[in-house]
């Protein structure tokens, strides 16, 4: 049967296809890029409607009358970067923290002296929404810039109930006005607000009673996350909150094991969420937790650095333990990166992720970790036709080269940037 086509695109020296079933890779499977040498591709209302080998495309695609043939002249291409944790929706900066840091501050001490995420705090809540949403605006412009075509984005520095459902209803305009997919998160429990100081059980009663009803009634996010660590939420409180999620119809994610081995990773195995996000300091026997109850972990490997934490992400631990593995940047003011290329390159270089691990864990296996994994991560007919042109002479320069940046980013088959 012949594909009726808008657009054909060739000139594509290597494709990454990373195409397949919409469940997350895991083992030897995440180096599986589903390559294709001189390759072409077919789109049609904004989706991919063909992917294959040049050499079938004159008998298997027809181009619609009015419609064009691209020549992307000899580019590596990839699926648009799914970024799978971000904290993009703030207001202010924290630059001043980088002394405190260099002197061997925690990101505890920090915020216990009322800096580090309570400064953002303070600034968040006196921002208008018009302010909140120029500041996030430009953060996620430079993100597409840098290849992101997806991400996922937690609210989280309000900590009322009422401040956290303004930040979440502001996403969908976000999403609009910048054109990105945005999927959002519920992080009320963030931290514990300071006029709960000493009530963590209170302000947990709060998020379950006074939050997740409403924003399940308006459905203003698809996942609900918790910040499991000591001085922020213990397991008990953080299983709390994220049973009545789950009741509430969301699905749920954990912030686990990112100073010390808290059971945060081991929750997320017992709950079965979506995600365990940072992972820096999980042991191996929760590691296979993960892996057996098919939780896919979701590494930041910039956030260390940025942090000066002695801790590097665990990325060659957790695909050898069988665990599928995501990439985010988690950008924050606590680390500001807005590249998913630089995030490519930590991965390897730090996680000791493959290339072709790394690749897959910020496309397809992000997908999958914000839920978007039949319409986003991969190039097959069908999903939304958002792809990335590297001028590169192979898939596995992209995080070869540091910080890598596309010729072209393409979201549903349209030009959003280009060098």
């Amino acid at each position: 049967m012949t594909v009726v086509a808008d657009r054909i695109y060739t000139g594509i020296r290597e494709l990454a296809a990373i195409s397949g079933p919409t469940v997350p890779r895991m083992g030897p499977a995440m180096a599986d890029l589903a390559r294709i040498p001189d390759a072409g591709l077919a789109t049609a209302g904004g989706k991919f409607v063909w992917v294959g080998p040049r050499a079938k495309l004159r008998k298997e695609v027809r181009l619609r009358r009015g419609g064009a043939r691209v020549d992307l002249h000899d580019v590596c291409v990839l699926p648009g970067f799914v970024d799978a944790h971000t904290h993009a929706l703030f207001a202010g900066d924290r630059a001043r923290e980088i002394e405190g840091k260099l002197a061997g501050r925690s990101y505890r001490e920090i915020a216990a002296e009322g800096g580090g995420l309570f400064s953002t705090v303070r600034a968040t809540r006196a921002a208008s929404d018009a302010q909140l949403r120029r500041q996030t605006g430009v953060r996620l412009r430079r993100m597409r810039q840098a290849g992101t075509t997806s991400a996922e984005i937690k609210s989280g520095y309000a900590l009322t109930v009422p401040g956290e459902l303004r930040l979440l209803r502001l996403i969908p305009g976000l999403a609009r006005s910048v054109g990105l997919r945005l999927v959002p998160t519920f992080l009320g429990a963030h931290a514990i607000p300071p006029e709960f100081d000493g009530r963590a059980d209170a302000y947990v009663d709060q998020l379950i009673e006074r939050a997740l009803p409403v924003i399940a009634r308006e459905r203003l996010a698809r996942f609900c996350d918790v910040f499991c660590e000591p001085g922020f939420f213990s397991v008990p409180q953080s299983a709390r909150l994220l049973r009545a999620a789950l009741g509430q119809g969301l699905g749920i994610k954990i912030h686990a094991d990112e100073f010390v081995a808290s059971g945060g990773a081991r929750l997320a195995a017992e709950l079965g969420a979506r995600s365990a996000e940072h992972l820096l300091a999980a042991p191996a026997e929760d590691l296979e937790r993960l892996a057996a109850a098919q939780v896919t972990g979701v590494l930041l490997p910039i956030t260390p650095f940025a942090s000066l934490s002695h801790l590097s992400s665990p990325g060659r631990a957790l695909v050898d333990a069988g665990v599928p593995v995501a990439l985010g940047t988690d950008l924050s003011p606590n680390s500001w990166v807005e590249s998913m290329g630089l995030v490519l390159s930590h991965a390897v270089y730090g996680a000791r992720l493959t290339p072709a691990e790394a690749l897959v864990g910020a496309t397809v296996n992000a997908a999958h970790a914000s839920g978007i994994a039949d319409v986003a991560g991969s190039i097959a007919a069908g999903r939304t036709a958002d792809f990335l042109t590297f001028e590169t002479t192979s898939l596995e320069e992209i995080p070869y080269r540091i910080g890598a940046v596309p010729a072209v980013v393409y979201r549903q088959g349209n030009i959003v940037f280009s060098r």
